[in-house]
C-alpha cells in the first residue's frame, strides 16, 4: 500500500536498489494509525529518516517521477502525464499485497513541488477513496545530510482486513521508505 502512496508519488516493480557493503542502511522511523472518519477507516501514515546526501540530490531523486518504479517496490510504473509550473500530473501502476492477495493499484496524483523543502501529494482519481502525502526535507548542517520526512493520509478504496491494516500500511511504508532511503544513501554526493 505504500506504493499506494508514492505513488505517493510518490506519494510513483522493482526492487530496491542492493547497497554497497560500506553503506549503513539509514535509521528509519515509522508510525501508522488508523482513525474513524465518517464511517471509514482512514490511515495516517508518519515516516522519517536521515541520510547523508544534500537536501538538492533528495530532491532530484524524488522529483525524477518516471524512475521511481526502479527502486520503489511493488510499484510497476510512474510516469509524468502533464507539468505546468510547480504542479505535476503523476500516473501510477501498482500492486498492493497481502498474504496469497494481490490488488493492483492505479492512481493519478497532483504533485505540487515546493523546491527545495516539499513535495505536497493530493489525489485526483484512482482506487482510492482519500489520499494525501508530503514529502519534507530537512538540512542536518552538523553532517551536511538531510531529514526525509513522509506524511500521509490515505482512505483504500478496497477492503483492508480491519484488525490487520494498520500492520498491512506499516509493512508497506517500510519497504516503500527503506527502497527510498536506500537509493538515496547509493547515490549520495561525495
Amino acid at each position: 500500500m505504500k506504493r499506494i502512496f508514492l505513488f505517493l508519488l510518490l506519494s510513483c516493480a522493482g526492487a530496491a536498489q542492493a547497497q554497497a557493503p560500506k553503506l549503513e542502511m539509514p535509521k528509519l522511523d515509522v508510525a501508522v494509525r488508523r482513525v474513524e472518519l465518517d464511517a471509514l477507516h482512514m490511515y495516517e501514515v508518519e515516516a522519517s529518516g536521515t541520510v547523508q546526501a544534500s537536501p538538492a540530490a533528495v530532491w532530484r531523486v524524488l522529483t525524477t517521477y518516471d524512475r521511481m518504479n526502479e527502486f520503489v517496490p511493488d510499484l510497476a510504473s510512474c510516469r509524468v502525464l502533464s507539468r505546468n509550473g510547480n504542479e505535476v500530473i503523476v500516473e501510477q501502476f501498482g500492486t498492493a499485497r497481502f498474504l496469497f492477495m494481490s490488488r493492483s493499484i492505479h492512481l493519478i496524483v497532483r504533485a505540487t513541488e515546493n523546491p527545495p523543502s516539499s513535495i505536497d501529494i493530493a489525489l485526483i482519481s484512482g482506487d482510492m477513496k482519500h489520499y494525501e502525502a508530503r514529502w519534507e526535507l530537512v538540512p542536518v548542517a552538523e553532517t551536511g545530510g538531510t531529514r526525509v520526512h513522509y506524511s500521509g493520509k490515505l482512505i483504500p478504496n478496497f477492503y483492508v482486513p480491519g484488525i490487520l491494516g494498520t500492520q498491512i500500511i506499516r509493512g508497506d511504508i517500510e519497504r516503500m521508505m527503506g527502497a527510498v532511503l536506500a537509493r538515496l544513501e547509493s547515490r549520495r554526493e561525495q
